[in-house]
């Protein structure tokens, strides 16, 4: 899965925090109710403008995030 085609990083939208494309949700929200230990589907019950696909993009973004290096957002 490539979450660069659900996740965008706008200086308008969001105070330019990642957000998932054509929505105002926060990746750091879904990644937050993983932490909490919320699954998939009730995530996407809970943000219903996000799809499972989305929540996986999420896991994808922090596990690069996690890779200490620097992530380009663009294409």
């Amino acid at each position: 899965m490539n979450w660069r085609e659900y996740i965008i990083v706008d200086p308008e939208i969001c105070h330019g925090r990642a957000c998932f494309k054509g929505t105002r949700v926060l990746v750091s929200t879904v990644l937050d109710n993983l932490a909490a230990g919320l699954d998939s589907e009730e995530i996407t019950t809970s943000y219903p403008s996000i799809t499972h696909e989305s929540v996986q993009a999420a896991v994808g973004y922090a596990a690069e995030l996690a890779k200490e290096r620097v992530v380009s957002l663009s294409g």
